[in-house]
């Protein structure tokens, strides 16, 4: 059995919010594989489901970023699951918008959702790290994560929440690279080799111009 976990905020106010894009990747996961309606359960709300032949359960926190360890504590312990079997996707501020990579323990690099979580179960778990970008000056971290993605971000967020949810079942059996593979194929779709290569313009045709000179200045401009 895996807990797959999503990191954000509960409530209306923060659902479009870049620190919430956790819980937009489990919100996928569940639509895309049939699971079960969320309910409220360990401090959270919860969804059970397949993901190939292993069972998954979905947790999305809701004692706020800095508390998600009390919640995904309690659901670990209930089901008696072992922290590697614990998945985390949360938001990135070192990577780029768009970019994403998986790890496997370490440190929580300051994310207040992981350093509750490490306080709770420990550091063996693993991440997904789902970059939203940086604003420049640590100042500004706060006030950044708490908005909203804007308009012009859509597009490449539909895809990578759409390729998690294409490839999650690699990801619980182990493999994260073709995870990754998946999702890199919704964010630019790989070039069909069996696409015909666009023609190349061709060269204009000039018609040649007819020479009207009479043979007497034919016979002078050879001489100009």
């Amino acid at each position: 059995m895996k807990l797959i976990v999503g990191l954000g905020n509960p409530g209306a106010k923060y659902a479009r919010n870049r620190h919430n894009i956790g819980f937009m990747a489990l919100d996928e996961i569940a639509f895309a594989h049939g699971f079960s309606p969320w309910r409220a359960k360990f401090q959270g709300q919860v969804s059970e489901g397949r993901l190939g032949t292993t069972k998954a359960i979905l947790l999305k926190p809701e004692t706020f970023m800095n508390l998600s360890g009390q919640s995904v504590g309690e659901a670990a312990r209930f089901h008696k699951i072992d922290p590697t079997e614990v998945i985390v996707f949360h938001d990135e501020l070192d990577l780029a918008p768009g970019k994403i990579r998986v790890k496997i323990g370490g440190g929580h690099a300051g994310h207040n959702g992981l350093r509750s979580i490490h306080a709770h179960i420990g550091a063996d778990y693993d991440r997904v790290r789902m970059g939203v970008g940086h604003p420049g000056h640590k100042d500004a971290v706060a006030g950044y994560v708490l908005r909203d993605f804007p308009k012009a971000d859509a597009d490449w967020l539909d895809d990578e929440l759409r390729g998690i949810a294409d490839g999650i079942a690699h990801l619980v059996n182990g493999d994260g690279p073709k995870f990754l593979n998946t999702v890199a194929l919704r964010l630019t779709p790989a070039r069909s080799s069996k696409s015909a290569p666009k023609p190349k313009p061709e060269k204009p045709v000039t018609a040649p111009v007819e020479d009207t000179r009479t043979a007497l200045q034919k016979l002078a401009d050879r001489f100009k």
